[in-house]
C-alpha cells in the first residue's frame, strides 16, 4: 500500500475490514467491545454511544467507497441495536442519543431514505427535551441528573441542531443550535484561549470540571462552530472553532512526536478519534494551522509502528503496537484518524487535478 490518495483510501479500507471481521458479533448484531471476545466481562457487549459510532465510520466507508456492502451493515446494525436497547433508540444519556442522531442523518444524507430521517426526528424531540434553566440553560448530560451540565451533551446538540437546519430549513433548529453552542461557549470555554472544559455541577457544588481535560471536548466544539458558520455564514464561529484548534494543538500534540496522547481505554479510547474527525473538517477551510501535519505523522506512525499488520488492531497509543485485547472504542479511533486522512487526500487529488486542468 502506498502514500497519497490511493494509499490512505487503501488503509482505511483494510482497517474497516478488520473491525468488522475481529468484533462483529453474529449471535447480537452489532460489535463487541473487547477483541477477543473472552477478553470483556461476561454479558458486557453493549455501550450504545460506540455502537453509533460504528454507523459513523460505516458511513464514512460508504461515502468513500460507495460499496453497498457498508449500506447493508448499517441497516442491520441499527435495527439490532434498537432491538437491544428494549425496541427503541430512546436513552437515558443525552449525549449517547445525539452520537445516534448525528449518525443517523449522515445515514439519510447517503441514502435519501426517509425512515432515517424519522429515527433522527424522535431522537432530537427527546433531546430537547433534556434543555432546562439549572446552570443558567444547557441540555443535561443524562435524565436522572438534571442539573449536571457538560460540553459532550451540548456540543454534539449544536451540531445536529445547525445540520438538520442546513439540510431541512426549519428556523427553530437554527435558533435552537445558536442557543445551545452560546450557553456551552459562556459556561465552558476559557474565553482567553478558547480551550473547552468538560462540564459543571457534576458534584453538585456549581464547580466546573476544568481538571477534566480531553481531546473530546475540543473537537465537539470545533465541530458545532464549524457547522453554525455553515448554517450562518458568522465569521464569528470560524474564528471560534480556529481558537479553540489551537489551544487543542498547544495542549495535545506532543511537540516531539507530533502525535495525540494515549488516552487509555473505555470511553476515552473513542475521544481522539472524535477531535480528529471534527479537526479534519477545519483542516479542509484552511483554517487549522499545523493540523494536517499532526494528523499526517499521527497516521504515518500508526501505519508504520503502532498497529498490528497480522490482526489490524489498534492500541490507545498510536506509537506502540497493542500486546493484548483490544476495546471497541480504540479501534474505532484509528479508524476515524485513517479515514479523515484519506477523505483529506482525495481532496487535495481534487484540488491538483481542478488546478491542471485550469492551467
Amino acid at each position: 500500500m502506498t502514500g497519497g490518495a490511493a494509499g490512505w483510501s487503501e488503509r482505511a479500507e483494510w482497517l474497516q475490514e478488520r473491525l468488522y471481521a475481529n468484533f462483529h458479533d453474529r449471535q447480537s448484531g452489532i460489535l463487541r467491545q473487547w477483541h477477543p471476545a473472552e477478553a470483556g466481562a461476561p454479558g458486557e457487549n453493549f455501550y450504545y454511544w460506540w455502537q453509533a459510532h460504528v454507523i459513523d465510520v460505516w458511513v464514512d466507508g460508504y461515502t468513500r467507497t460507495r460499496d453497498a456492502r457498508y449500506l447493508a451493515r448499517i441497516r442491520s446494525h441499527a435495527e439490532q441495536l434498537r432491538r437491544i436497547n428494549g425496541g427503541t433508540f430512546l436513552h437515558p444519556y443525552y449525549d449517547d442519543m445525539e452520537w445516534l442522531a448525528l449518525a443517523l442523518l449522515r445515514v439519510y444524507d447517503v441514502t435519501g431514505e426517509a425512515c432515517w430521517h424519522d429515527r433522527v426526528l424522535e431522537l432530537w424531540a427527546d433531546i430537547k427535551a433534556g434543555w432546562n434553566d439549572q446552570m443558567g440553560g444547557g441540555v443535561a448530560w443524562n435524565k436522572h441528573q438534571l442539573d449536571y451540565k457538560n460540553t459532550p451533551a451540548n456540543a454534539p446538540a449544536a451540531i445536529l441542531a445547525a445540520r438538520l437546519h442546513q439540510r431541512f430549513g426549519a428556523p427553530e433548529d437554527l435558533a435552537w443550535a445558536e442557543r445551545i453552542y452560546a450557553w456551552n461557549r459562556t459556561h465552558l470555554v476559557d474565553p482567553a484561549s478558547g480551550f473547552v472544559w468538560d462540564g459543571i455541577n457534576r458534584l453538585g457544588d456549581g464547580a466546573i470540571d476544568k481538571d477534566w481535560t480531553f481531546t473530546y471536548c475540543q473537537g465537539v466544539m470545533i465541530g458545532a462552530g464549524l457547522a453554525l458558520h455553515a448554517c450562518t455564514g458568522a465569521a464569528g464561529y470560524l474564528a471560534h472553532a480556529r481558537q479553540t484548534a489551537e489551544a487543542a494543538r498547544q495542549r495535545y500534540v506532543d511537540p516531539r512526536s507530533g502525535l495525540l496522547p494515549d488516552e487509555g481505554i473505555d470511553d476515552t479510547g473513542l475521544f481522539k478519534g472524535i477531535l480528529v474527525r471534527y479537526i479534519a473538517l477545519l483542516v479542509e477551510t484552511g483554517e487549522a494551522p499545523g493540523w494536517e501535519e499532526a494528523l499526517l505523522r499521527s497516521g504515518e506512525t500508526l501505519w508504520s509502528a503502532g498497529l498490528c499488520r497480522a490482526s489490524g488492531l489498534v492500541g490507545p497509543s498510536w506509537a506502540d503496537r497493542p500486546d493484548g485485547p483490544v476495546q471497541l472504542s480504540v479501534q474505532l479511533s484509528g479508524i476515524m484518524l485513517f479515514e479523515a486522512l484519506a477523505r483529506l487526500a482525495q481532496r487535495r487529488h481534487a484540488e491538483c487535478g481542478s488546478n491542471t486542468s485550469q492551467g
